[in-house]
């Protein structure tokens, strides 16, 4: 007689299979490694696509089960034709879907049950800095705010927004990343 399992899972999350990745890591902290990899194309303009296909993770190269090809253009203003979000955009969605998961997940861990949940983020950018008109004002975000809205027991409002801080995105814009970066004749 075959036995069934029975999979927990909160807020979508199978607890089960999270377990088994924690187990392992635990045993073997070498499994954590991962790398994950984009390649990019130029189209035209300012217009541009990514393509991530696999990483290497759990001590293996993995294939996603199809490519993923993410688009990146400007809007007019900036000379390109809105033909997808512009990289800072993309930079927002990296957050935001990285701060979701890890608060969804980590929440149902801790048996957080979470029926809905959203957020708008907004970042300061000054383009004069990316423009090179200035050397006194930074390329990049000077703020970037996240705001949720959650449904959930209000008791665990402040639980949740701890949680956040297990972003992997998050903790690369705020503590930064050493990046490499080289050019080399095609």
């Amino acid at each position: 007689m075959a036995t069934q399992q029975t999979i927990s899972k909160v807020n979508g999350i199978d607890l089960d299979v999270l377990q088994e990745t924690v187990s392992a890591i635990e045993k073997n902290p070498g499994l954590g490694k991962c790398k994950f990899r984009a390649s990019n194309k130029w189209i035209n303009g300012s217009h541009n696509r990514t393509r991530i296909t696999s990483f290497y993770g759990a001590g293996q190269e993995m294939e996603h089960r199809q490519p993923f090809d993410l688009y990146a253009d400007e809007p007019p203003v900036l000379a390109g034709d809105d033909e997808a979000p512009n990289p800072v955009e993309h930079l927002l969605n990296a957050l935001a879907g990285c701060v979701t998961t890890s608060m969804v997940a980590h929440a149902a861990v801790r048996g957080i049950h979470i029926e809905e949940l959203e957020s708008q983020l907004e970042g300061d950018l000054d383009l004069r800095g990316f423009l090179g008109l200035s050397n006194d004002v930074p390329r990049g975000y000077t703020n970037i705010r996240v705001r949720f809205k959650v449904k959930a027991d209000a008791e665990n409002t402040e639980r949740l927004k701890r949680l956040t801080e297990y972003s992997p995105v998050l903790n690369t814009i705020t503590h930064g990343a050493r990046v490499d970066v080289t050019v080399e004749p095609k």
